[in-house]
């Protein structure tokens, strides 16, 4: 998994450059997991690390470039987001 995150951290700051690296990874783990938490609520079989993969992805194709300012209007997502870029994670 953590090869998965890595990519895509790395995708997420190519597609916006107001995140620190931190930032992005955490955003990936974030949507990571609400994607499989809410997947699994939804009494869904699990299918791999690979579907994941390619939802977060398409996620961050699609709305990368704007998550910065997601995250300052969602309280959820803002309190993992403020803290000093350099001790996330």
């Amino acid at each position: 998994m953590h090869e998965y995150h890595e990519k895509l951290a790395n995708l997420l700051l190519e597609k916006n450059d107001k995140l620190s690296y931190n930032q992005a990874r955490t955003w990936v783990e974030l949507l990571w997991d609400d994607f499989e938490t809410t997947y699994a609520k939804a009494g869904r079989s699990y299918k791999g690390s690979e579907m994941t993969e390619k939802i977060v992805r398409e996620w961050i194709e699609s709305y990368g470039e704007k998550l910065h300012e997601f995250a300052a209007k969602n309280p959820k997502y803002k309190q993992y987001l403020d803290q000093d870029k350099n001790t996330l994670n």
